[in-house]
């Protein structure tokens, strides 16, 4: 059983791979911002370490001291993308750096997104160039070079339970603000998703087996419309289902524009063959019907 240290350990997916890990048999250590957090996982069984993703010491100190690396963590502040991104890239280089010659795992977060749109991904596609993330999901993997077991983990945008639906999550509270659930076209552009603790699941796999350099796909369901979600929306709300002009999606949607028209297919067969992974969890449009 491995030593490991978790970033975003007290986060909606963190928790869940925090206890999955646990229940495996593992030793937990968690990057803990605050008092509250610290609590929060001690609560949990785990250590807390204390430090943000800002304090690079505090992650090269985590890395150093564990047999092994889960970084979840990511500031999810819309409003300043690109300096989160760059925070992000900075704490996977400051933890890669701690791991490099020791042949330990390094289990980085990315997402589905970074694929190319339009067509089946797969977990042999690379990021795109240009798009966020893409710089750290690369940086990973050059570490397999350098004497570490890296691994990245594009998480489909949709993770999900009964509580939350990732950005489906956005979409329902966007909903009950305009008082429609809308799609865009015929809605026929496709998102894929994941339960969150098939997703937890798949991280504890990863962190124990995942073949150096790789790719994983975080996703239970390939493709699924966006009508559809919409329409789980629609129903679990009780609001009218709503076509619109692509015209019309800015001030719709806001900043979620650029994503609710992306057609998003992803596979998981590589992932599946290679761990064993098989995800079990309910589906996310039954998740959303269940949303409060």
């Amino acid at each position: 059983m491995m030593r490991i240290f978790v970033t975003g350990a007290t986060g909606g997916i963190g928790s869940a791979v925090v206890r999955e890990l646990i229940e495996a048999g593992h030793q937990v250590v968690g990057l803990a911002r605050s008092d509250k957090s610290a609590v929060a996982l001690t609560a949990a069984g785990a250590e807390a370490h204390r430090g943000s993703l800002e304090d690079l010491d505090s992650l090269r100190s985590g890395a150093a001291t564990a047999d092994g690396v889960i970084h979840l963590a990511f500031i999810h502040d819309f409003s300043q993308y690109d300096g989160a991104v760059t925070t992000d890239l900075h704490a996977v280089e400051a933890m890669g750096d701690a791991l490099v010659g020791s042949g330990k795992p390094f289990v980085i977060t990315s997402g589905t997104l970074m694929a190319r749109p339009g067509r089946l991904a797969t977990e042999e596609d690379q990021g795109s160039a240009g798009l966020p993330r893409v710089e750290a999901e690369n940086a990973v993997l050059a570490l397999a070079e350098r004497g570490v077991r890296s691994a990245v983990v594009r998480l489909a945008p949709c993770v999900h339970d009964a509580d939350r639906q990732g950005f489906a999550s956005l979409l329902i509270d966007l909903a009950r603000d305009k008082g429609v659930s809308a799609y865009i076209g015929d809605g026929s552009n496709r998102w894929p998703a994941v339960h969150r603790l098939d997703a937890a699941h798949l991280f504890r796999l990863a962190v124990e087996a995942a073949p150096t350099g790789s790719r994983l796909h975080g996703v239970g369901e390939e493709g699924i419309r966006f009508r559809d979600i919409a329409e789980a929306i629609g129903s679990r709300l009780n609001l009218p289902v709503v076509s619109i002009f692509h015209e019309e999606a800015d001030a719709h949607f806001g900043w979620l524009s650029a994503m609710v028209t992306i057609d998003n297919p992803t596979s998981s067969a590589l992932t599946r063959e290679r761990l064993g992974w098989r995800p079990e969890g309910p589906s996310l449009t039954a998740d959303i019907k269940r949303a409060q």
